[in-house]
């Protein structure tokens, strides 16, 4: 029982860490900006997030345009004269009515559903590289997260640390005040041994001092040890929080990209989509041998395509795989949620990149706002590193 419990708790904490990789810090209070290299570090920190989030908008935006575009083609078509909607809805039922001929000559031996061949056939150009970056995209994920928790048990040992070394220069304050109260009391009673009862206590009076000050030489020496130290953790710890903070955006964006080759490819792993890709792919090999049946729709493929691009419609190549989509309105829906989704999830992305360059500019700015006598120094190494990128 104690065994799923520390499971469990495992497994709570591990999510709370994840929930907290999202976050980008910013703490300029164990940064001594006085220092060049503590200075020059931080401020290349924030650069350097500045180009990784401009270089992941370059990426996304292409494929916003394309998932826009095919937005834009469906209210053009919807938006179609009667006439010309009706001849192309003659195209696409041809179409339709030779598919289902087809499917059902084909279902004797089909091993793959429709709606999977089907999703898989207007993706192929593109999955066979997609399913490669998706597992890419998963094992770089991984190691990810094994240097989230890396980085995470490291910062937590040096939060460790710095709280013993805080408690033991605690000690030491206390300790000292100790030996001076003892010290003092025994001054005070060899006093009034010498003069009370006339006693001689030069000997005791050298011991005395010699004691304490061999006791509070060693407790200063402690003490300067112990403060050293915890400077040293507290700039281990900024640096740690500086690392998180770069793979942190590594890893909300790799996780983004991840979930949207799941939306994209209709799956949750890329062992699963692999599957699925060889399996379509001796479908495929099968449905290749009923050459005939397609030939017959080359022409009505043809007349569409002609028939769309006459309109202003970025891709008419891409409805002759979905007749059904042009006669049936839930199914031009669903296609149109699906692309919403994609785009919504690219905005996402977009957006969080966005704010991560906007957020380092904005910390750039304000440390050369806190610290105007670097100021000069700072726009310089803006000036270098853009070059530079």
């Amino acid at each position: 029982m104690g065994f799923w419990k520390n499971l469990f708790r495992r497994k709570v904490v591990k999510e709370e860490y994840e929930e907290e990789w999202d976050q980008v810090v910013y703490s300029r209070d164990r940064v001594d900006f006085r220092d060049e290299e503590q200075r020059s570090r931080y401020i290349t920190n924030c650069l350097e997030q500045m180009a990784e989030a401009s270089q992941e908008i370059e990426l996304l935006t292409g494929e916003y345009t394309r998932v826009t575009s095919y937005l834009t083609d469906m209210e053009e078509i919807e938006a179609l004269p009667k006439q010309d909607r009706n001849e192309i809805n003659t195209y696409a039922r041809s179409l339709l009515s030779l598919e289902q001929e087809r499917e059902r000559y084909l279902g004797r031996k089909n091993r793959m559903n429709d709606g999977d061949y089907y999703q898989m056939r207007k993706q192929e150009n593109e999955l066979e590289e997609g399913l490669s970056k998706l597992k890419q995209a998963e094992e770089y994920g991984e190691l990810i997260k094994q240097d989230m928790r890396k980085l995470e048990r490291e910062r937590q040992a040096y939060e460790f640390r710095r709280a013993e070394l805080e408690v033991a220069m605690q000690n030491f304050r206390g300790m000292a005040v100790i030996f001076m109260t003892a010290f003092a009391v025994c001054i005070v009673m060899l006093l009034i041994l010498q003069f009370g009862f006339e006693y001689d206590t030069k000997l005791g009076m050298l011991l005395a001092v010699a004691a304490a000050a061999i006791a509070l030489t060693a407790l200063c020496v402690r003490f300067i040890d112990a403060d050293k130290e915890r400077d040293s953790v507290a700039s281990g710890i900024n640096r740690l929080i500086q690392l998180q903070n770069k793979v942190k955006i590594r890893y909300v964006n790799n996780r983004n990209l991840v979930d949207y080759y799941y939306l994209k490819y209709n799956t949750d792993s890329a062992a699963k989509l692999e599957k699925k890709w060889v399996k379509y792919q001796q479908e495929k090999e099968e449905r290749r041998q009923y050459a005939e049946a397609e030939s017959k729709m080359e022409y009505f493929q043809n007349q569409l395509v002609s028939k769309l691009s006459k309109f202003k419609i970025n891709d008419p190549g891409r409805w002759v795989g979905q007749p059904g989509a042009l006669l049936d309105k839930r199914e031009m829906v669903e296609i149109r949620h699906d692309l919403i989704l994609r785009r919504q999830s690219l905005r996402k992305q977009m957006d969080y990149n966005n704010n991560i360059g906007e957020n380092a500019r904005q910390e750039v700015k304000a440390v050369a706002k806190q610290f105007p006598m670097y100021t000069a120094e700072i726009l310089e190494m803006v000036d270098r590193y853009d070059r530079q990128n």
